[in-house]
């Protein structure tokens, strides 16, 4: 047979030129398929009509490349911007009872220079006013007996009141741990998320770029084809 007929144009094209549906790229014999129905892998296309669907789909595989990045980078922005919070407002500062903010102020209270300066001076008071001034009839005269049973009440009540306000101090460091794990986890995974993301990306960059390498060679190779007849 020295021509075949063009599926495409219906033209008579000579053996060189003429390409079976068989031989061309899948994605191409898709792209033609869909235009021309009929067309099936036995038919044969000339090279003109060929490389005009071949740049057809070659304009197809960038366009397509470009969605691609699109969505991808609105993952990666919805993985870093919409994840729902592992830390809220009540985490970070929990609700607390009226005896235990009464107990975090004794505490703060007694653990100050002020609460130091005012029980030094009512001490010095009491024994000077006693001593002093109303020696003659003193309501608690030495050894004081009555201060002495003040300042052990005194410490009886405090000990346990900073004990509370330690131990609630400790609750919110073990909170303020758990909640850095959690971020930390968090931040972990979208990491590993985000790498996971950016190998899928470089993966079909490499398949796109290896299928326009291939489609540039079946097109030097015609021309290259056509040169030499």
């Amino acid at each position: 047979m020295d021509s075949l007929k063009c599926f495409i144009s219906g033209k008579k094209i000579p053996p060189n030129e003429a390409h079976q549906g068989l031989q061309i790229r899948k994605g191409v014999f898709q792209l033609i398929h869909k235009q021309y129905p009929a067309f099936s892998e036995n038919d044969f296309v000339c090279t003109e009509e060929l490389n005009k669907f071949r740049k057809a789909y070659l304009l197809k595989l960038v366009s397509g490349e470009k969605k691609e990045l699109s969505k991808l980078e609105k993952e990666v922005l919805q993985a870093l911007t919409d994840h729902t919070k592992v830390v809220t407002q009540h985490d970070l500062a929990p609700e607390s009872t009226f005896g235990q903010r009464l107990a975090d102020k004794i505490a703060t209270f007694g653990g100050s220079w002020t609460f130091i300066i005012a029980f030094f001076s009512v001490l010095m008071g009491w024994i000077f006013l006693n001593v002093f001034i109303i020696a003659a009839k003193p309501f608690d005269p030495y050894p004081f007996i009555l201060l002495n049973l003040i300042l052990s009440c005194l410490a009886a009540v405090q000990a346990p009141v900073i004990m509370m306000s330690q131990n609630r101090q400790e609750q919110k460091d073990r909170s303020r741990a758990e909640n850095d794990y959690k971020i930390n986890l968090k931040a972990e995974v979208e990491i590993r998320t985000l790498h996971e993301k950016l190998d899928h990306l470089i993966t079909y960059q490499n398949k796109r770029m290896m299928e326009v390498q291939q489609l540039q060679m079946e097109y030097l190779e015609d021309l290259v084809n056509k040169i030499r007849s």
